[in-house]
């Protein structure tokens, strides 16, 4: 990491000697879970939903178009808010705004109302990201941030295999409508552990395993946007964002109706397709960190430590174009988990570079712009496959770009930072 204005808790305790590191990540990792459960709750849903309450292929492309707005403006002002509040708080605020919003689903009744309901869960689910990574980035070094990140990032595929599995049992039994309640409320556990955890000192083994009270606002101002808007480096996180998100919101708002559609499952046989889907993407989430790291601590640069992981997995997400022309279902699963992995060991990978380019006090604003332009991009995505579903009824179109969004990033990414070098923090002020 660059050099900062004053002594953070990184350079005074190095992270590699907090053991409570691990708690962090396991704490980050449990509200991604949450997170996204709360998120892909209505996709599960969409196939009954959409024939009880009447909504059109647009009706619910708007629904997502809405939740991704909010998501984009709200990863942009969570970024700020974490750079002077820093992580605790940040992700306070957020889990009570989506826990509220979750709950506001249950009493919705038109098409409207429960785009109001996305927008509201998308402001609250902006700040997950930008003070989860900010956590990551105060607790973990190079050597370890990108196995971090996965972990934490895993959490994103546990959200997403337990919905299929809960969802159609909570229903069956209370309706939809007390699912909705009854999850925004269970969510709200986490925070208090949260709350009352992530400050808490431990003395153990001879050796201070203080956590660094990250969350207190720097003495220094943070960078200032017009100058993070004119680096290089900082868009080429937001391209290669922008460019790879909309997959992954496409995995996650689609593939219920897509295995409905092409393969005739409903919502109480969704479970364990799904759930094999989003198990392989954990397993990538995992894989892609962990494979970065391991080639910095063998002597490889971070440069091309990241580059070679990222092309590999890449390579892998091609497959996932000719899963619309096949028609055993198992084998359609395999090679669109295969891209799902895919994704999250490339996603892990790109959610390192602000850690690794840019000084601390920016990180959190980089990061809000490269996840407000993914946003933008999912909303891009929900528009078209929208389009493409109300007019030719077909996922082929959706599922090419899908599988070559990743290359593409790949390529964008080294022509706008081909050494990954890390920013000074004197070319960022004024």
């Amino acid at each position: 990491m660059g050099a900062v204005a004053t002594p953070s808790a990184e350079t005074i305790n190095p992270p590699a000697r907090h053991r409570g590191r691990w708690w962090v990540a396991a704490l980050l990792f449990s509200a991604m879970a949450f997170n996204y459960f709360d998120r892909q709750m209505l996709a599960v849903l969409k196939p009954s939903l959409s024939a009880e309450l009447k909504w059109s292929e647009m009706d619910y492309a708007n629904m997502v178009f809405w939740f991704q707005a909010a998501y984009a403006t709200s990863y942009l002002m969570f970024g700020a808010v974490v750079d002077r509040l820093g992580a605790r708080i940040g992700l306070a605020v957020a889990f009570v705004i989506w826990s509220v919003a979750q709950m506001a689903h249950g009493f919705a009744r038109s098409a409207g109302e429960f785009m109001m309901a996305r927008a509201l869960l998308g402001i609250g689910e902006g700040g997950g990201y930008p003070a989860g990574l900010a956590a990551i980035a105060a607790w973990f070094d190079k050597q370890e941030r990108a196995f971090a990140t996965g972990l934490f990032n895993a959490g994103v595929n546990v959200g997403a295999i337990v919905t299929p599995l809960i969802v159609p049992v909570v229903v069956g039994a209370y309706g939809w409508r007390a699912a909705f309640v009854a999850t925004g409320l269970a969510s709200m556990v986490w925070l208090a552990f949260w709350l009352i955890f992530y400050r808490r000192p431990n003395v153990g083994g001879g050796i201070v395993d203080k956590m660094p009270v990250e969350e207190t606002p720097e003495l220094s101002a943070p960078i200032a946007w017009s100058r993070i808007l004119r680096m290089r480096e900082a868009w080429a996180f937001a391209i290669g964002k922008m460019l790879i998100d909309p997959v992954f919101w496409m995995f996650l708002f689609w593939l219920p109706d897509f295995l409905h559609k092409r393969h005739g499952l409903e919502l109480k046989t969704f479970g364990l397709p799904l759930a094999a889907i989003y198990i392989m993407s954990d397993a990538g989430s995992i894989l892609g960190g962990w494979a970065s790291s391991a080639l910095i601590k063998r002597g490889v640069s971070v440069n091309r430590a990241r580059k070679l992981t990222m092309l590999v997995c890449a390579l892998l997400a091609l497959p996932v174009i000719i899963a619309v022309n096949i028609s055993n279902l198992w084998l359609a699963v395999a090679i669109i988990g295969l891209a799902g992995a895919a994704h999250q060991g490339f996603s892990v990978n790109l959610f390192t570079l602000p850690s690794d380019l840019f000084p601390k006090r920016a990180v959190g604003r980089v990061i809000g712009m490269g996840g407000a332009m993914g946003a933008i991009g999912g909303m891009a995505m929900s528009q078209y496959a929208g389009a493409m579903l109300a007019t030719l009824g077909s996922y082929t179109p959706i599922f090419a770009v899908a599988g070559c969004a990743y290359l593409v990033a790949l390529g964008i990414i080294q022509l706008l930072s081909p050494a990954l070098a890390p920013v000074e923090e004197d070319s960022l002020l004024d």
